[in-house]
């Protein structure tokens, strides 16, 4: 008999509550959780990761539970827990999400959407430019190994069943909230402020030259200026993934330790 099926039978409920708290994060993380994706190739993927990451976190494991009931809610902690992760993870990217929709909004592509098909949602142009670059760069630097190595990190904070929900960690999830929407604005800010001065000269042009249509030249000569600082913007754009990859995976360990039962 094989030894991973050994272990299954004998410890069937780390396996079961391990493969929870990994289907979980699979639902909300950034590369595993693209809905492109079959949903039997990430359920594949989950019971063989549950398969590798069982064993590794010991058969000592004791989790204690009196009836169905008491087993029903360690299984929803798990999930819980999971979800939260893939949160804190798809959290970072809804940066870019909002960083492009206000660019689209400036530039001038505000009513031209695509299909994403990470989201199956409709996404803003320069929305879907930024989500492909950092799934690219995500990958280069091995993001999605790091979201499996953060997992079994998750085990050695907190065991089965062990995690509780905190003030704290609500507070900490409202302050990533904010970093979220502080970051789009950053990634912004060269494009918005190159539109602004964009918008101040030709609101001079209309008041010097007023037979001249200033909102047929403001369209296209908007939308030349906002392409032109993006061409310019985006080879910083690796300073900006690294910072919210870093930024990623810290939030993870922050809230992992926000959910230690005190």
């Amino acid at each position: 008999m094989d030894i991973g099926l050994e272990f299954v039978l004998a410890y069937i409920d780390v396996f079961l509550l391990t493969l929870v708290r990994v289907t979980a994060i699979f639902i909300l993380s950034p590369i595993f959780g693209s809905r492109n994706l079959p949903h039997i190739f990430k359920m594949s993927l989950a019971l063989i990761i549950a398969l590798i990451i069982a064993p590794m976190i010991g058969p000592e494991t004791q989790i204690e539970y009196n009836g169905w009931l008491q087993y029903a809610s360690v299984i929803f902690i798990e999930f819980l827990v999971g979800l939260i992760l893939g949160f804190v993870c798809y959290m970072a990217f809804l940066s870019l999400y909002l960083a492009g929709q206000i660019i689209d909004m400036q530039v001038g592509f505000g009513m031209v959407n695509v299909i994403d098909p990470q989201s199956n949602m409709q996404v803003p142009v320069v929305a879907n430019l930024y989500n492909i670059i950092a799934l690219l760069m995500l990958f280069s630097i091995n993001g999605h190994h790091m979201i499996i190595s953060s997992l079994f990190y998750s085990y050695k904070i907190l065991p089965i069943g062990t995690a509780v929900i905190t003030e704290v960690l609500v507070v900490d999830v409202v302050r990533m909230f904010g970093e979220m929407f502080s970051i789009a604005f950053k990634i912004t800010a060269p494009i918005i402020a190159a539109i602004f001065i964009t918008n101040v000269a030709l609101g001079i042009l209309a008041k010097t030259v007023p037979q001249m249509n200033v909102f047929m030249v403001g369209m296209p000569l908007k939308i030349i200026i906002g392409l032109l600082t993006l061409i310019l913007v985006i080879p910083m754009f690796s300073v900006v993934m690294d910072n919210i990859v870093n930024g990623m995976f810290h939030d993870i360990g922050t809230v992992l330790k926000d959910m230690i039962r005190r």
